[in-house]
């Protein structure tokens, strides 16, 4: 499990089209924001138009791959759904939401926990440095666009 200021754990999770990505190491040299979220969570949800915005403001260019959806500077924001891959595929056609989302099945062993939240509580958000140690974590949603750059802004300072 991750521990604050420890590498964050390596693991792989497919993406929407069922490619595997392995992170941290997808995401070396840059840092990252990491939500998890469900289609099936109010506060998730909430938040979400808040995350894009962030990323949008991040953004250096408009390809969506993974690892250059937000540019080569500032933070990338990645979603892991804890979810049926095909709700959260049709929810994010549905809200226009376009950083990167990863999928994994909730349980004892699901991203969440290896990340650091054993009681599983979503949304569950945490900051990864450019050298992949986990920065901080935050259990409940954003309030705003604002909010999550205040709380990302300790990447800058690593």
């Amino acid at each position: 499990m991750a521990e604050k200021g420890g590498i964050v754990p390596a693991m792989t999770l497919p993406d929407l089209d069922g490619k595997p990505v392995a992170i941290p190491a997808a995401w070396a040299g840059r840092p990252v924001l990491v939500n998890l979220w469900a289609t099936w969570c109010a506060p998730c949800l909430k938040e979400m138009p808040d995350l894009q915005a962030f990323a949008d403001q991040q953004s250096a260019n408009a390809e969506k791959a993974f690892a250059t959806a937000q540019g080569a500077a500032g933070v990338q924001v990645v979603g892991i759904a804890l979810d049926d891959a095909a709700a959260v595929a049709a929810f994010l056609r549905q809200h226009g939401i376009t950083y990167p989302v990863l999928l994994d099945a909730a349980g004892p062993a699901d991203a969440g926990v290896r990340l650091g939240n054993p009681a599983g509580v979503l949304p569950y958000s945490i900051l990864v440095s450019a050298d992949g140690r986990l920065l901080k974590t935050r259990i409940g949603p954003f309030t705003d666009a604002a909010d999550i750059a205040d709380w990302a802004s300790a990447a800058s300072t690593r």
